[in-house]
């Protein structure tokens, strides 16, 4: 098989686990406390991730790795997944699963904009297009539809909601000085952060009880939203012939998401989640393709094919 067709095949893979784990959360929940997941599933990604390396003969790489940056490490394991994933699954206890799903996409696009002011980048008019209409979709669906009420189902939910998509794009930007081995990056976050998880779960609360139903929606969300399917992605990613032809495909997982949470939890979704997830899918396309376009009317006649 040819590597690009094998990398829409990890691609895919990854895109349609990644559907599932928003209805892992909500059953997980019902069980655990937010803290309480987050401990089963750190747990379980360190012993995916462990089993990966081990098999790949390169867990000498994480003494290695960690000794050259230890402190980047603890910022990385403080950001995700102590923080991250605490206040991402409090917004999930507190929120339809359609509204924290929806509004946890605007990561992508505050990403760029937090990369101004911490990386130096420049600001682009794609992007503050794509910040407008991806956070009017973020309004529509907060005030479930009734924009001139500013009434909120759950004002608290939709700030933790928004909270991790500045968590999670604080992570990715201190990521962006990583240059050692990602798998075992992502091991040792997992593996320095799972202290302040403990620490943090037995001085406030305790270690959960056994539940069958809860500790399997836990461990499928540590091995399908924090392990194995990180490491599909960037299988698929390294034999894409282009990165954008498979980054794209992103865009299949809010929609599928959406579907599971229908099918399975037999949530009602509303119309106000439709309208303010496509305006959130749109403001991602248009990220994509105003640069795009905007470097096709830059181009010489010569460049583009046309005719003098």
């Amino acid at each position: 098989m040819k590597q690009s067709n094998q990398a829409y095949l990890y691609g895919i893979g990854a895109i349609c686990l990644w559907s599932t784990v928003a209805t892992a959360f909500k059953l997980a929940l019902a069980h655990f406390s937010p803290l309480q997941l987050v401990f089963v599933a750190t747990i379980t990604s360190i012993a995916a991730l462990s089993l990966l390396l081990l098999a790949q003969r390169k867990l000498g790489l994480i003494k290695a790795q960690f000794k050259a940056k230890p402190w980047f490490y603890l910022q990385t394991g403080l950001l995700n997944p102590f923080l991250y994933y605490l206040v991402l699954f409090k917004a999930y206890d507190l929120l339809p699963a359609q509204q924290a799903l929806s509004l946890n996409y605007t990561w992508a696009i505050l990403l760029p904009l937090l990369s101004v002011p911490l990386l130096s980048q420049k600001l682009r008019k794609s992007d503050m297009t794509a910040a407008i209409v991806a956070y009017f979709g973020v309004f529509v669906i907060a005030t479930n539809g009734n924009l001139t009420s500013f009434s909120f189902e759950s004002g608290t939910g939709v700030m933790l909601a928004l909270t991790s998509t500045l968590l999670w794009s604080l992570y990715w930007i201190i990521n962006t000085k990583d240059k050692g081995d990602p798998v075992v990056s992502l091991l040792l976050s997992f593996l320095v952060g799972f202290p302040f998880i403990l620490v943090t779960l037995l001085w406030t609360q305790e270690l959960p009880s056994w539940n069958t139903q809860a500790f399997s929606a836990g461990i499928y969300v540590g091995l399908f939203e924090m392990g194995v399917t990180f490491v599909l992605w960037l299988i698929a990613l390294k034999k894409a012939d282009r990165t954008a032809s498979i980054s794209t495909m992103v865009f299949m997982s809010p929609v599928m998401s959406i579907g599971f949470i229908a099918w399975i939890l037999q949530e009602q979704i509303a119309r106000s989640t439709y309208v303010g997830l496509a305006l959130i899918l749109t403001a991602l396309a248009l990220q994509q393709l105003l640069p795009y376009l905007n470097k096709l009317k830059t181009r010489s006649p010569r460049e583009t094919g046309e005719s003098a």
